[in-house]
Protein backbone atom coordinates (compact mmCIF):
# COMPACT_ATOMS: atom_id res chain seq x y z
CA UNK A 1 0.00 0.00 0.00
CA UNK A 2 2.64 2.03 0.42
CA UNK A 3 4.93 1.52 -2.53
CA UNK A 4 4.29 4.94 -3.58
CA UNK A 5 5.35 6.47 -0.29
CA UNK A 6 9.08 7.77 0.60
CA UNK A 7 10.54 9.62 3.30
CA UNK A 8 13.46 12.39 3.19
CA UNK A 9 14.67 15.04 5.50
CA UNK A 10 12.66 18.15 4.95
CA UNK A 11 13.60 21.66 3.66
CA UNK A 12 13.13 25.23 3.91
CA UNK A 13 11.09 25.31 0.89
CA UNK A 14 8.51 22.49 2.23
CA UNK A 15 6.25 25.42 3.91
CA UNK A 16 4.65 25.44 1.38
CA UNK A 17 2.90 22.61 1.48
CA UNK A 18 2.39 23.13 5.08
CA UNK A 19 1.25 26.47 4.64
CA UNK A 20 -1.45 25.04 1.94
CA UNK A 21 -2.18 22.39 4.24
CA UNK A 22 -3.08 24.50 7.29
CA UNK A 23 -5.58 26.66 4.82
CA UNK A 24 -7.83 23.79 4.71
CA UNK A 25 -10.69 23.49 6.87
CA UNK A 26 -10.51 21.26 9.52
CA UNK A 27 -6.86 19.55 8.75
CA UNK A 28 -5.38 21.64 11.77
CA UNK A 29 -7.71 20.54 13.86
CA UNK A 30 -4.70 18.86 16.21
CA UNK A 31 -3.34 22.43 15.98
CA UNK A 32 -4.70 25.45 18.24
CA UNK A 33 -3.24 27.93 16.21
CA UNK A 34 -5.23 31.52 15.30
CA UNK A 35 -4.69 33.33 12.22
CA UNK A 36 -2.23 35.55 13.72
CA UNK A 37 -0.13 33.17 15.14
CA UNK A 38 0.03 30.24 12.07
CA UNK A 39 2.31 32.24 9.93
CA UNK A 40 5.61 32.58 12.74
CA UNK A 41 4.42 28.55 14.12
CA UNK A 42 4.68 27.32 10.98
CA UNK A 43 7.99 29.24 10.04
CA UNK A 44 8.98 27.79 13.66
CA UNK A 45 8.36 24.45 12.66
CA UNK A 46 9.76 24.51 9.53
CA UNK A 47 12.83 26.02 10.39
CA UNK A 48 14.21 22.50 12.54
CA UNK A 49 14.91 21.29 9.06
CA UNK A 50 18.13 23.15 9.56
CA UNK A 51 19.26 20.44 11.99
CA UNK A 52 17.76 17.12 10.30
CA UNK A 53 15.19 17.32 12.98
CA UNK A 54 12.09 17.37 10.27
CA UNK A 55 11.05 14.90 8.00
CA UNK A 56 9.21 15.09 4.15
CA UNK A 57 6.67 12.49 3.56
CA UNK A 58 6.22 11.98 -0.02
CA UNK A 59 3.70 10.32 -1.95
CA UNK A 60 4.50 9.66 -5.48
CA UNK A 61 7.78 12.08 -5.19
CA UNK A 62 5.09 15.45 -3.77
CA UNK A 63 5.08 15.88 -0.05
CA UNK A 64 1.92 14.79 1.84
CA UNK A 65 3.11 14.93 5.37
CA UNK A 66 5.85 16.68 7.35
CA UNK A 67 6.51 15.77 10.86
CA UNK A 68 9.36 17.78 13.09
CA UNK A 69 11.13 17.01 16.47
CA UNK A 70 11.16 20.30 18.41
CA UNK A 71 14.71 20.11 20.01
CA UNK A 72 15.32 21.71 23.17
CA UNK A 73 18.18 24.39 23.16
CA UNK A 74 19.78 23.89 26.69
CA UNK A 75 21.88 20.70 27.53
CA UNK A 76 19.85 20.37 31.21
CA UNK A 77 16.34 19.83 28.78
CA UNK A 78 18.16 18.16 25.83
CA UNK A 79 17.42 14.82 26.15
CA UNK A 80 13.54 15.28 25.42
CA UNK A 81 11.50 16.66 22.60
CA UNK A 82 7.73 17.51 21.49
CA UNK A 83 6.76 16.61 17.97
CA UNK A 84 4.12 17.92 15.46
CA UNK A 85 2.88 15.80 12.20
CA UNK A 86 0.27 16.61 9.34
CA UNK A 87 -0.83 14.50 6.87
CA UNK A 88 -2.49 15.97 3.80
CA UNK A 89 -5.97 15.15 3.88
CA UNK A 90 -5.80 13.97 0.56
CA UNK A 91 -3.32 11.03 2.19
CA UNK A 92 -4.39 10.45 5.28
CA UNK A 93 -5.88 6.77 6.09
CA UNK A 94 -2.95 5.45 4.03
CA UNK A 95 -0.63 4.13 6.50
CA UNK A 96 1.43 7.80 6.22
CA UNK A 97 1.08 9.02 9.55
CA UNK A 98 2.26 5.65 11.38
CA UNK A 99 5.30 5.83 9.38
CA UNK A 100 5.85 9.37 10.20
CA UNK A 101 5.25 8.53 13.50
CA UNK A 102 8.02 5.28 13.61
CA UNK A 103 10.48 7.42 11.38
CA UNK A 104 10.46 10.02 14.06
CA UNK A 105 11.16 8.13 16.90
CA UNK A 106 13.68 6.36 15.34
CA UNK A 107 15.30 9.50 14.15
CA UNK A 108 14.80 10.91 17.63
CA UNK A 109 16.95 7.85 19.50
CA UNK A 110 19.38 7.56 16.83
CA UNK A 111 20.27 10.76 15.58
CA UNK A 112 19.66 12.54 18.67
CA UNK A 113 20.06 10.22 21.24
CA UNK A 114 16.71 11.42 22.86
CA UNK A 115 15.15 9.45 26.10
CA UNK A 116 11.51 11.04 25.21
CA UNK A 117 9.47 11.88 22.63
CA UNK A 118 5.96 13.96 23.69
CA UNK A 119 3.11 15.37 22.03
CA UNK A 120 0.16 17.56 22.53
CA UNK A 121 -3.31 16.44 20.95
CA UNK A 122 -6.78 17.97 21.24
CA UNK A 123 -9.40 15.32 21.60
CA UNK A 124 -10.77 13.45 19.45
CA UNK A 125 -7.58 13.20 17.07
CA UNK A 126 -6.80 10.58 14.75
CA UNK A 127 -3.32 10.55 15.86
CA UNK A 128 -4.48 9.63 18.93
CA UNK A 129 -4.87 5.96 17.77
CA UNK A 130 -1.17 6.28 16.08
CA UNK A 131 0.78 7.61 18.84
CA UNK A 132 -1.29 5.03 21.36
CA UNK A 133 0.00 1.99 18.71
CA UNK A 134 3.88 3.76 19.05
CA UNK A 135 3.80 2.84 22.74
CA UNK A 136 3.13 6.52 23.58
CA UNK A 137 1.64 6.96 27.33
CA UNK A 138 -0.95 9.40 28.21
CA UNK A 139 0.57 11.34 31.28
CA UNK A 140 -1.87 14.92 31.33
CA UNK A 141 -5.90 15.33 30.32
CA UNK A 142 -7.36 18.37 30.39
CA UNK A 143 -10.64 19.20 30.26
CA UNK A 144 -12.04 21.71 28.12
CA UNK A 145 -8.89 22.75 27.53
CA UNK A 146 -9.24 25.04 24.44
CA UNK A 147 -12.44 25.94 22.16
CA UNK A 148 -12.04 25.60 18.34
CA UNK A 149 -14.59 26.01 15.59
CA UNK A 150 -17.37 26.32 18.53
CA UNK A 151 -16.10 23.05 20.27
CA UNK A 152 -14.84 22.74 23.76
CA UNK A 153 -11.82 20.05 23.35
CA UNK A 154 -9.66 17.97 25.89
CA UNK A 155 -5.88 18.50 25.73
CA UNK A 156 -4.11 15.60 26.02
CA UNK A 157 0.01 15.10 26.60
CA UNK A 158 1.10 11.45 25.47
CA UNK A 159 4.61 10.56 26.05
CA UNK A 160 7.37 8.00 24.44
CA UNK A 161 9.94 6.93 25.99
CA UNK A 162 13.08 4.80 24.48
Amino acid sequence: MLEEFDIRFSTLEDIDPLMSWFSLPGATDDFAFDEEEMEPALKNWIGFAKYKASLTGLWKGEPCAIGTLFLMPYRKVAHHCSFYLIVDPQHRRKGIGSSMVRNLLHLAKTRFRLESVHIELFEPSPLLSIVQKQQFELFARQEDYVNMNGCSRARLLLEHFF
